[in-house]
C-alpha cells in the first residue's frame, strides 16, 4: 500500500460574513461577526459575537460595509483573515 501525499491547499478555506467596525488602522480592518448560540441547560437562543483582523490590502472598506473574510496564513499577532469581496457598501 502506498499513501497518498495530501496538499496542504486541498482544505477548504474558511468564510465568514460580517460588518466592518473599524478601519483606522493602515491595511487593517475590524469585522464583527455575530452568530446564535444554543444555551445547554435552557435551550434558548443567545446572540453572540467575535470581532476579527482583516487585512485590507486596497483600503477600500468603510464603517458599516458588510464583507467577506477568508481564513489565511497569520499577517501579524492577531491577523489571520484577509478581505474577500465588499458584500454591501454602508449607506
Amino acid at each position: 500500500m502506498s499513501a497518498q501525499p495530501v496538499a496542504a491547499d486541498s482544505a477548504a478555506k474558511k468564510t465568514l460574513t460580517g460588518k466592518v467596525v473599524s478601519n483606522k488602522m493602515d491595511k487593517t480592518i475590524a469585522v464583527l461577526i455575530e452568530r446564535l448560540v444554543r444555551h445547554e441547560e435552557y435551550g434558548k437562543y443567545l446572540r453572540r459575537s467575535t470581532q476579527l483582523l482583516a487585512h485590507d490590502e486596497n483600503n477600500e472598506c468603510k464603517e458599516g460595509d458588510v464583507v467577506a473574510i477568508a481564513e489565511c496564513r497569520p499577517l501579524s499577532r492577531r491577523k489571520s483573515w484577509r478581505l474577500v469581496r465588499v458584500v454591501s457598501r454602508a449607506e
